[in-house]
């Protein structure tokens, strides 16, 4: 029987049938309806004949003892169980136990390219911050650029774009502290500001604006109070900070940047300041702690603030010495406490558009393989590791893939290429890409692979050196097992240098052993719709201490390390592309 030329549709039905296990891919249905034909062929030979312990006669002896002449029967049965035998220790069929043999061809990598693509990425940041914030012509040219480098990959390249809810830094913010001379009666400006001190905050550096920050025109004549509530955990202090720019100090749960938000909204407070008196301290400025920009979930902000955006509630955070001198200016001050003035010129309550560039090599089938990373940066940083060399990743990758197809042939599955725009503020892209062709992909959607700072910081002898490369299928991360020991073999001058570590996890949302949601892949894995779970790998390094600071620039970057991902995920897509595994 001709099963190759039958649709699945049809292999399944006739595996229902025969009461056999229907899933897994075409091969490997062909595989057990041929092998359950053959088993069939084999127990249909006549019965072996019963033991005899009076000994043999003419009617119970074997036929390797018999003088007579077998049948064309008999030999045709014989023929079979050879065949059978044959087959199985030939072609190890899986139904029986046997591992399956698998071939795979690594692709190959390009450091210095990879580089280049991260620096022209980094030079399309904004001018005076850096950054390729969501939603701003830094980010649109970025887009732009990605998708003419997938056209000249030979790809056919598209740009999405999305309307979705996005805070928009419009002017240089600015945070100063004045100390009035004359015992609090001089002014703070002007000819008549006689031993007044001035004390000015420096952006990115001392402070940074939080997600979703309101604006704020608080000026030294407001003479806007600023009140101290701990560690944000005392109701109490948040009562009575009403109408006054909140002080918080890092170090306990409250929820992050959502939870102070959320309480500064509800407390009806005028401002908030967040000070880091935890995070990197003393691992990126001296002994300081730098401010770190942190997104908001601004659903629960605004249901916090009666079903409405706290616009005019700006958010900043501080670093521990910028904040050391805040405390002593307005709160433990010897003298009168000083005045802040906060200018925070920030849209938040409207949606501005963003951008999914894609490149697609089409397959013989619709199914489809997509890998990812994400093109914004956080707007005061370039974002060299956060989230360049991502970006720079699913470029090479498939630049080196375009060649493989160019040289081979047209694949079997459709191959993707996305960068997504969005995600520091709430994985708004690729959220908004996943439900826009939701159906599609509950369909099609063989693996999506994400690449969120699979790098690893170039003081690896400071910062350790792990790799980690994780996803949510057993067969999946079997194969990407196997490649991993086979790229230690063949490319160990690069692996030898890094810990590559490989885990799974099966486990639902939010479990321990469940697949995190925080960066691009979980939409693909929680958000096709119908309680369909995606198949997703992700790639995360390690050493980034700079992360979501000023600091994360391009001398920190290291394209040596992006080889382990590149090459071990662009090794299982070029499998994938041409198998029906």
């Amino acid at each position: 029987m001709d099963l190759d030329g039958k649709t699945v549709a049809d292999l399944k039905e006739m595996l229902r049938e025969q009461d056999l296990p229907v899933s897994g891919t075409k091969a490997q249905l062909v595989e057990r309806l041929q092998a359950n034909s053959a088993t069939d062929a084999v127990l249909n030979v006549e019965d072996e004949p019963k033991e005899n312990a009076g000994g043999l006669t003419e009617e119970n002896v074997p036929w390797w003892r018999s003088t007579e002449v077998l049948t064309p029967q008999a030999l045709m049965a014989i023929g079979v169980v050879v065949l059978m035998v044959t087959a199985v220790f030939v072609f190890r069929p899986t139904w029986l136990g046997f591992s399956p043999s698998y071939e795979y061809d690594l692709i190959d990598y390009d450091a210095s390219q990879t580089r280049a693509f991260a620096e022209d990425l980094v030079a399309l940041g904004h001018p005076e911050w850096e950054g390729r914030m969501s939603g701003t012509v830094e980010e649109a040219n970025t887009s732009a650029y990605i998708a003419a480098q997938f056209e000249a990959m030979g790809m056919t390249a598209t740009e999405h774009s999305y309307q979705v809810p996005m805070h928009h830094v419009n002017a240089e913010p600015s945070l100063r502290i004045c100390i009035q001379g004359f015992g609090g009666n001089s002014p703070c400006e002007g000819p008549l500001a006689i031993g007044t001190q001035i004390i000015q905050f420096q952006h990115r550096v001392d402070y940074v604006i939080q997600g979703f920050s309101g604006f704020s025109e608080y000026t030294f004549a407001d003479d806007v109070q600023v009140t101290d509530v701990g560690n944000g955990t005392d109701d109490a202090l948040w009562a009575s900070a009403a109408g006054s720019i909140g002080y918080v100090r890092s170090g306990a749960d409250v929820g992050g940047n959502t939870g102070i938000f959320s309480k500064a909204a509800e407390n009806s407070l005028a401002g908030l300041i967040f000070v880091n008196k935890h995070a990197n301290c003393g691992q990126i400025e001296a002994n300081d702690c730098v401010p770190i920009f942190k997104g908001s979930r601004i659903d629960e902000v605004s249901a916090a603030n009666g079903g409405s955006i706290p616009s005019e509630l700006p958010f900043i955070a501080m670093s521990r010495d910028a904040g050391e001198i805040l405390e002593q200016a307005i709160f433990n001050a010897t003298g009168p406490p000083g005045v802040i003035e906060m200018l925070m010129d920030v849209t938040n309550d409207e949606e501005r558009t963003i951008y999914v560039p894609c490149g697609e090599i089409r397959g013989k089938s619709s199914e489809v393989v997509i890998v990812g990373g994400h093109h914004d940066t956080v707007y005061h940083a370039e974002g060299a590791v956060d989230d360049t060399s991502g970006t720079a990743s699913v470029m090479e990758i498939g630049r080196q893939l375009s060649k493989i197809v160019n040289e081979t042939g047209t694949p079997e599955r459709t191959l993707r290429f996305c960068t997504w725009g969005g995600e520091e503020e709430g994985l708004y892209g690729s959220r908004a890409y996943v439900s826009a062709f939701q159906n599609s992909l509950q369909d099609n959607l063989r693996l999506y692979l994400n690449l969120d700072m699979n790098h690893v910081d170039a003081d690896t002898a400071n910062r350790g050196n792990s790799v980690t490369l994780f996803g949510n299928n057993q067969e999946d991360m079997d194969h990407i097992e196997r490649i991993t020991e086979l790229y230690r073999k063949e490319r160990s001058d690069v692996a030898d240098r890094y810990d590559i570590q490989v885990r799974t996890l099966t486990g639902d949302r939010g479990e321990p052993d469940g697949m995190p949601y925080n960066s691009d892949h979980a939409p693909f894995v929680y958000d096709l719709g119908d309680g369909e779970r995606g198949r997703a790998v992700v790639c995360y390094g390690s050493g980034s201490w700079e992360y979501h600071t000023y600091a994360d620039t391009m001398d920190r970057f290291n394209e040596e390390s992006l080889d382990v991902s590149v090459t071990i995920y662009g090794t299982y897509m070029r499998f994938l592309a041409y198998s029906d595994y």
